[in-house]
């Protein structure tokens, strides 16, 4: 087996002891930075590569962080107008996925690049005060 299979056994196992302490310890370092930011390379190799990044100029990594949850409806003190069937607010679900948000929020950051694709990191499930949230690792290349 070469070096990426190990790295993919790894990952697949996400509840042994290395990988829990890891994933804790990275999911601090990265609620310390902005939900937006680059990265200096791919945080799982493996899984970059196969989705199409190559380690050369003009593909870029990006970790995105997106807010977990349902969808609130963005009306003025809940005043809702219409048939009742309509007058939902709070218990929505948006239509698109979090990492189609995640891959959108990074091509609108990057306009001159074209997002090449992107792969789940964490997530992070702490209570209400810090908010629910999901770190995407996308690509962006020059092509």
């Amino acid at each position: 087996m070469g070096a990426y299979k190990y790295i993919q056994e790894l990952w697949r196992k996400k509840q042994s002891d290395v990988m829990r302490f890891l994933l804790r310890v990275r999911c601090w370092q990265y609620r310390q930075l902005s939900a937006l930011h680059r990265a200096p390379r791919p945080t799982r190799p493996d899984k970059a590569r196969r989705l199409g990044y190559k380690a050369k100029q003009g593909y870029v990594i990006y970790r995105i962080r997106v807010r977990r949850g349902g969808r609130k409806r963005p009306v003025p003190k809940g005043a809702t107008y219409g048939k009742p069937v309509h007058h939902g607010v709070n218990q929505l679900k948006f239509a698109r996925s979090l990492q189609s948000v995640a891959e959108e929020r990074a091509g609108r950051h990057c306009g001159a690049l074209r997002v090449l694709n992107s792969y789940w990191m964490e997530s992070h499930p702490v209570g209400s005060a810090v908010g629910q949230s999901r770190l995407t690792a996308t690509s962006v290349s020059r092509v």
